[in-house]
């Protein structure tokens, strides 16, 4: 039954990491459809982070105190909803509207799901749980991104975004089933929750994942020029480039949950920082010769995001009593991190410093990362509180 359970948070995932990553391969096709500019179908991936940034702490905060197997449905069927009136839509206002929506169920999915996932586990094998969770997301960029923009392509988008509507619906009739019952971690109310934030680790914690893992995105935003010009790759061989980063992620999910859950996450989660600046500085050099690039880009996907499983269960141990909360702001300010990663990365493609430029802007932000998680844990050290920390 836990195993089930588990499955049912990652066919959300799953659901959510293609309406996340897909609208970025099936632009061109939006853009010509509506009779837009590509910038301003961009805003469509603008509009969803925020969605996602404003949805996550006030969802959540809304609904902590009922049980999170209603919760997570309700959840899925908003993000069904929203994502089948986006297919629909008729105007390029409407699909602002539409998009905005359905970016709220978004962070706190994965903010309450990542603690039924804790709940669910073992003892000494949580963090692995939520990297069960997470394995959704990795799963898309494999497989359901790739398919997704090739129908939006060949045949329509809106038809890749009801589908993206179907997988939500299963997710919520698969949570319904195969779900147990759990007791809410909260009773209080919103204002209650938001005490936790009272004290700086949840706040630590924040900055660990806003700027720290924009990194990831300083690398990726930029990764088709990069590997078409400087790796000299033929654009038609970019989404195997794509695919093949989504393996590295879907292995670096995984083993993150696991080194967490034997080492610490804090110990873990600076470890990872650490090992990202060096794979970046390492991309800029070795882009131009293509097995190197080739093989940088599936260890580059798999640090970036071996980092998430233990950050949730950073903040998951940081906030006792406001659990869902604290987790769900972290995945808002994981969206900050995307929106900072891929604004700072392009600046010095603007000023002409090339598209291997946004790695050292990556490395910079994940060193930033690695001196939260020093403060972290001078401050866990400093008050003999490192339980708080450990898996």
């Amino acid at each position: 039954m836990v195993k089930k359970s588990l499955l049912t948070l990652t066919l959300g995932g799953l659901g959510i990491g293609m309406a996340e990553f897909m609208m970025m391969g099936v632009l061109p096709d939006v853009a010509r459809t509506l009779t837009i500019t590509i910038p301003e179908a961009g805003h469509l991936i603008s509009m969803y982070a925020l969605g996602v940034v404003i949805g996550a702490p006030l969802m959540v905060g809304i609904a902590a105190s009922y049980p999170p197997r209603k919760v997570l449905i309700v959840l899925m069927l908003l993000f069904a909803f929203f994502n089948t009136m986006f297919a629909i839509a008729p105007n390029y206002e409407l699909l602002l509207v539409a998009r905005l929506f359905s970016g709220l169920p978004h962070g706190a999915f994965f903010g309450i799901g990542a603690v039924v996932a804790s709940r669910l586990a073992d003892p000494g094998r949580e963090a692995r749980s939520v990297s069960v969770m997470f394995a959704g997301l990795t799963i898309a960029n494999i497989a359901a991104v790739p398919i997704g923009t090739a129908i939006g392509h060949h045949l329509s988008w809106r038809i890749s975004f009801a589908i993206v509507g179907l997988l939500a619906l299963a997710a919520a009739g698969s949570i319904k089933r195969w779900m147990p019952e759990l007791k809410a971690t909260s009773s209080g109310s919103f204002m209650e929750n938001v005490k936790a934030f009272g004290k700086p680790e949840p706040w630590i914690i924040i900055g660990i994942s806003a700027i720290g893992t924009g990194g990831l995105f300083a690398w990726i935003s930029y990764i088709a020029p990069l590997m078409t010009e400087v790796g000299r790759f033929s654009a038609d061989f970019v989404p195997v480039i794509m695919i093949i980063a989504g393996v590295g992620m879907a292995v670096g999910n995984f083993l993150g949950g696991r080194l967490a859950d034997r080492f610490s996450p804090l110990l873990t989660t600076a470890m990872l920082l650490v090992a990202m600046i060096g794979a970046l500085i390492i991309v800029s050099y070795v882009t131009q010769f293509q097995a190197a690039a080739i093989i940088m880009t599936f260890i580059t996907g798999a640090l970036a995001f071996a980092v998430i499983a233990p950050m949730q269960m950073l903040m998951i141990n940081a906030a006792k009593g406001s659990e869902m909360l604290a987790s769900a702001s972290l995945q808002a300010s994981a969206n900050m991190g995307n929106a900072l990663g891929a604004y700072l990365g392009g600046l010095p493609i603007a000023a002409g410093y090339g598209y291997t430029s946004p790695e050292y802007v990556g490395a910079g932000l994940a060193f930033v990362g690695v001196l939260f998680c020093v403060i972290l844990a001078w401050r866990a050290n400093s008050q003999k509180k490192m339980q708080p920390y450990s898996a």
